[in-house]
């Protein structure tokens, strides 16, 4: 009983501070959102150069149906396949070249792949010429 009127109470007092649990929930919150957000810029990152390639693609089409169209020539039937670079993007076109059922027009489709991935076509146009 003399130990108790000295100051000494039977509780003990909490120290000031977070606990061991609560560290490793925080952490864990802390760690869940920066994984998504990672996950975030790699999703625009790749986002962007979709973007980016199909740009270049749509260039390369239009470059062809422009040179097609400026020739002023009527293309031959049939399918053709050819290097159309843009910066430093390895692209291959692909022209196929199609009878209508007016003889005066024929349909021209140009599609464009990427040299590293050439079963995935990245854009194909389309354009009628006339005689």
């Amino acid at each position: 009983m003399n130990n108790m009127h000295r100051g000494f109470s039977p509780v003990p007092a909490r120290s000031a501070g977070f606990t061991l649990l609560e560290v490793l929930v925080a952490l864990v919150i802390v760690g869940t959102a920066l994984g998504a957000s990672l996950r975030a810029v790699g999703s625009l990152t790749q986002n962007s150069n979709d973007l980016r390639a199909s740009m270049m693609a749509t260039w390369s089409a239009e470059n062809r149906l422009t040179e097609i169209r400026l020739a002023r020539s009527y293309p031959p039937l049939g399918k053709t396949s050819f290097e159309c670079p843009q910066a430093e993007m390895q692209l291959v076109c692909e022209q196929e070249v199609l009878t209508t059922p007016n003889v005066n027009f024929r349909r021209v489709e140009v599609s464009v792949f990427d040299v590293r991935a050439p079963n995935r076509r990245i854009i194909k146009l389309n354009q009628l010429v006339s005689v």
